[in-house]
């Protein structure tokens, strides 16, 4: 199955929830793809003792899992797409909702 997350906010419970998730997906040999959107562009600003969203990112990227980052939704805040997360566009978003089985929105 093809799964589709979109996160939209910056809570470190959450995001790290949706990228356990996401790995979880992806150990049960379904695809994951992440699009970040709005606040959910702040990620690698998490910093949580509790909520360790670093480390779910990592697993996710280790497990070939693919992150997009809205263009604009970074150019507002000031930031910049990486290898890892790629700057996107609406139309990746759009792929990604036409392509997947099941999208999630956290």
């Amino acid at each position: 199955m093809k799964i589709g997350i979109i996160i939209s906010q910056a809570d470190p419970e959450t995001v790290w929830n949706a990228f356990r998730f996401a790995n979880f997906s992806l150990n049960k040999e379904h695809e994951a793809s992440v699009f970040l959107i709005g606040k959910g562009v702040e990620y690698e600003e998490i910093d949580d003792e509790h909520f360790n969203v670093k480390e779910e990112v990592q697993k996710f990227i280790k497990l070939k899992g693919h992150i997009f980052a809205c263009g604009t939704c970074l150019k507002s805040r000031q930031k910049e797409g990486s290898a890892v997360c790629p700057l996107s566009t609406m139309q990746d978003l759009m792929n990604i909702v036409e392509q997947s089985d099941k999208i999630l929105t956290f």
